[in-house]
């Protein structure tokens, strides 16, 4: 058998086929045919992949051998132990508030948004939701307006040239954001005794 991955699974509080989580160090096995999405076990070898695909909020960091098949995000394997894990709700949050903070210079966001954002306090949450939600609403509108009023081929040009910026800066910002979480997911671990 070939050396086992070091890769990253969240989990909620069972398995997607509802059997129990194993404890740290147990390994889980798949006996049938793997297939990408439908059938194995599945895990990421970057924290900020297995994002997209977390059920719940407790990270794991994981050993995966037999692997079957892989992609750009995950890969599907036979086996996976947890080397270990912890409750990331805190990181995930906090990760949030620092991708938020990170585009207030791009919009007028009202007071309650920004406080929310600086301290974390979670009695603000639903009200700097419910703020950036009516303000999102009205730059919407407001765009819409203006993108009524142009020219046709003003408006196509315009927005090719925004698009094309907007990949950039999008591709950009995600890498920047891919490091910053695999920044913290490192130090929680580290926190744990484990080097991933």
């Amino acid at each position: 058998m070939s050396k086992p991955v070091i890769a990253y699974h969240f989990v909620g509080d069972t398995l997607r086929d509802g059997s129990a989580i194993p404890p740290d160090g147990e390994w889980l096995v798949y006996a049938g045919e793997c297939v990408m999405c439908e059938k194995g076990l599945h895990a990421s070898r970057h924290p900020f992949d297995a994002l997209q695909y977390a059920p719940g909020a407790t990270l794991c960091l994981v050993e995966c051998d037999g692997i079957a098949d892989e992609q750009s995000d995950k890969i599907v394997c036979r086996r996976r132990k947890i080397v270990a894990r912890f409750d990331a709700t805190a990181l995930l949050r906090g990760f949030a508030r620092k991708c938020a903070s990170d585009v207030l210079p791009l919009w007028d966001a009202p007071q309650v948004v920004k406080d929310y954002l600086a301290t974390g306090d979670e009695s603000l949450r639903d009200a700097a939701r419910d703020a950036a939600r009516d303000a999102a609403w009205a730059a919407a509108l407001d765009a819409a307006a203006r993108a009524a009023a142009l020219a046709a081929a003003w408006a196509a040009a315009r927005a090719a040239a925004l698009a094309a910026a907007w990949a950039a800066a999008r591709d950009a910002a995600r890498a920047a954001q891919k490091t910053y979480f695999a920044q913290l997911v490192d130090a929680e671990f580290a926190k744990l005794g484990v080097k991933p």
